[in-house]
């Protein structure tokens, strides 16, 4: 690692096969934990290259625990984290909604890194027991049309990593790397971006792969929509900036979309929205986010269409019920 370190520091960068190489080596706990820390810093001091991004991801779906759920027509909303926002459980929530209106989702998450609560927490704080097995997973796909895998019982070099990550509390490049490596590789993406250099390399990737794929990027810095200002959307054919109002909704103060000072206090949002007690900007967010999931599949016709979808799941408690079938199996 010392060689490695060395190069680093010099201002090279990796290509892809030796980026995949040293992170298989992680992945088998080869280095010790500083040697590990100062590679992961190198990344926190310039921007991740392409070939770096695809040497990384490459690697953690060669050791990734292989699942099979039956089908890949399924929806994964997930964002990088790392913004710094401390929203509340947006992307998890939009999941629950598009899971009412009976679009199958694969939602792959883990623990926060750097904010209050990630996915994993919130659901865990709520009860969930983690699967990692295909057969567990495809029933509570069944039985609530989603299913939840938390990245460390899938991913190696995650689990090696995790406490290193949560000593720094900075985001690093495994939150860039997270939403490209769900080991159900789904058919349907929608990832939010936190920075727009980043979504730039999401989508030169991910343009060369089969799938439908939403990146979105607030443009004041949130890795959702999360209507407190324009955003920009990257697909497959192109990009545009959407503004509120484009949503059908209005724009909202960051306070309005806050996430809590502890994970139980997200928890307590999470199931109030869900309950029917949002308030209309915590609503607003998770529509709009989850809507455009749905449109991106290509599947229910325009984005107000599948708005109207989204919102007849969270107002007749389809998508409360999701999750209390995830919970509770």
């Amino acid at each position: 690692m010392k060689e490695i370190l060395q190069y680093l520091f010099n201002h090279q960068t990796l290509s892809k096969s030796e980026a995949k190489a040293i992170l298989l080596e992680i992945s088998q706990g080869k280095f010790n934990d500083s040697e590990v820390i100062s590679f992961i810093s190198v990344f926190l001091m310039r921007t991740i290259t392409l070939e770096e991004v695809i040497g990384f991801r490459e690697a953690l779906l060669r050791v990734a625990k292989p699942i099979d759920l039956g089908t890949k027509d399924l929806v994964d909303i997930v964002g990088t984290g790392g913004d710094g926002k401390n929203t509340f459980n947006i992307s998890t929530l939009a999941s629950f909604v598009v899971a009412g209106t009976g679009q199958q989702v694969a939602k792959h998450g883990n623990y926060a890194a750097s904010s209050i609560s990630g996915s994993s927490n919130v659901l865990e704080e709520l009860g969930y027991q983690f699967k990692d097995n295909s057969e567990d997973l495809k029933a509570d796909l069944e039985k609530g049309n989603i299913c939840f895998l938390h990245a460390p019982l899938f991913h190696p070099a995650l689990k090696t990593v995790a406490p290193l990550r949560k000593q720094l509390g900075l985001k690093t490049f495994f939150n860039m790397l997270g939403p490209l490596v769900n080991p159900v590789q789904p058919n349907f993406m929608m990832i939010g971006v936190a920075h727009l250099e980043i979504a730039r390399v999401y989508q030169y990737l991910l343009q060369k792969e089969n799938k439908e794929f939403m990146l979105v990027n607030a443009l004041d810095g949130y890795d959702e929509i999360s209507l407190t200002a324009d955003a920009k959307i990257f697909d497959k054919n192109g990009e545009k900036i959407v503004s509120a109002e484009d949503l059908k909704f209005k724009n909202y103060l960051p306070e309005t979309i806050y996430g809590g000072n502890t994970k139980k206090e997200a928890a307590q949002i999470f199931i109030s929205i869900l309950e029917g007690n949002g308030t209309e900007a915590q609503n607003a967010v998770v529509l709009a986010n989850a809507a455009l999931a749905l449109e991106n599949t290509r599947k229910y016709g325009d984005y107000e269409n599948c708005l109207s979808m989204a919102k007849e799941s969270l107002e007749s408690g389809k998508a409360l019920k999701s999750v209390q079938l995830l919970v509770n199996s």
